[in-house]
């Protein structure tokens, strides 16, 4: 996934890299935000796919083309013709990806489609990665190991370009300048998908700061790594929590850490319905006092800081008075962190850590180990652990 590069929350916690009000439906969120929705690689795919067909059908790549989504709407797109046909026997097309208002590293892309006629007259169509598109390496991702990483959404989306415009079986190869430099910003390398973008989309429409989007990553990270057979998961809330997970379990595989954002709740019970053992958790206090409360997503505009839980763990550990006093004035759990480690006293933090354990554990339905560990803000130093 993505890093996000915005402003962090101030409730001492780590920002997921996309989220959205989450009483609000992405697609109203998106309305009420003014933002622009844009198009998935597999739809401008599939539009790159019809135009290089009608070249070589008809000798001219159009200007545009009309394609229809997976839920029934027509959509045209802009075509980029790079030059005159390639030969009589191939033609290419280029769709340039419009993600819209979401910060999609693929925005820009420039999904080019290379269309020939097919060797085996009888046969069916097919679709091909070239370059930049990426090749599964790993089982888990409901795609053959050694293919291109086309979704199937995309691939029949695709086809079905395809035969609109002709009944002849035909071979197009998806290729994406520079594709294998955008793939180095999302979690494709964990995955096992080498060398490329994958050509993604189930609806052909990019919602912006979709939590659909990033919970459906989530969930694909614990498929791959129990398909490849991990039962020990690291879930880490943002790119600092995971820098030092990676410290604290450095013979962990690399697929085993997942970027969860606020999702831990979703990650968790996807790694118990995987028979995994393990579900270590690695955050900074405000994502762990939210676990402590029961709190299992943990946006920060969806929950506040239980602020009776702060002022009851500090008592309870028997903590100096300027700690209990921080624990009932304060709006974040970032001034009652300071103000533990102001007083050198951490037995509250860790008081958090197993209230946080313990929740993790009971949602996952006491299948999981669910070890917890508080780093520090800079992600470098562990605070406390349960």
């Amino acid at each position: 996934m993505p890093r996000s590069s915005g402003v962090g929350p101030s409730d001492g916690s780590e920002a997921p890299a996309r989220t959205v009000e989450p009483e609000l439906s992405p697609e109203v969120a998106a309305r009420a935000r003014g933002l622009r929705t844009g198009f998935t690689t597999g739809a401008c795919a599939a539009a790159a796919a019809k135009a290089a067909a009608i070249g070589l059908t008809t000798g001219e790549v159009p200007a545009s083309v009309e394609i229809t989504l997976p839920g029934g709407k027509l959509v045209r797109f802009a075509v980029e013709n790079p030059g005159p046909l390639i030969s009589h026997d191939v033609a290419r097309a280029v769709v340039v990806k419009d993600a819209g208002d979401d910060p999609d590293c693929t925005h820009g892309a420039r999904l080019t489609v290379s269309v020939r006629r097919s060797e085996e007259p009888e046969g069916q169509s097919l679709v091909t990665g070239g370059t930049g598109v990426g090749v599964v390496t790993k089982p888990g991702l409901g795609l053959p190991v050694g293919e291109a990483a086309i979704n199937p959404v995309p691939r029949r989306m695709i086809l079905a370009a395809l035969a609109e415009v002709t009944a002849e079986p035909l071979v197009a190869e998806i290729s994406v300048p520079g594709g294998e430099e955008m793939a180095a910003r999302t979690s494709n390398e964990r995955l096992g998908i080498i060398g490329g973008i994958s050509i993604l989309g189930t609806t052909g429409i990019v919602r912006p700061f979709s939590t659909a989007a990033y919970r459906a990553s989530v969930v694909q990270q614990v498929d791959v790594a129990a398909a490849q057979g991990i039962r020990a998961m690291v879930l880490c809330t943002g790119s600092r929590s995971e820098a030092a997970a990676r410290r604290i379990y450095p013979s962990y595989d690399p697929v085993a850490f997942v970027e969860v954002g606020d999702f831990t709740g979703i990650a968790l019970r996807r790694c118990a319905a995987r028979h995994m053992e393990e579900a270590a958790v690695v955050a900074m206090v405000g994502k762990i006092t939210k676990l402590a409360a029961g709190v299992m997503m943990t946006h920060f505009h969806r929950s506040k800081v239980d602020v009776a839980l702060l002022e009851s763990v500090a008592i309870e550990t028997g903590s100096p008075a300027e700690v209990i006093s921080a624990a009932s004035q304060t709006d974040t759990a970032r001034h009652f962190y300071e103000a533990c480690i102001s007083a050198g006293s951490l037995a509250p933090l860790r008081r958090l850590c197993e209230l946080a354990r313990r929740n993790c554990e009971e949602h996952g339905g006491n299948a999981l180990s669910c070890p917890v560990s508080m780093v520090d803000f800079a992600g470098e130093e562990v605070m406390a652990s349960a």
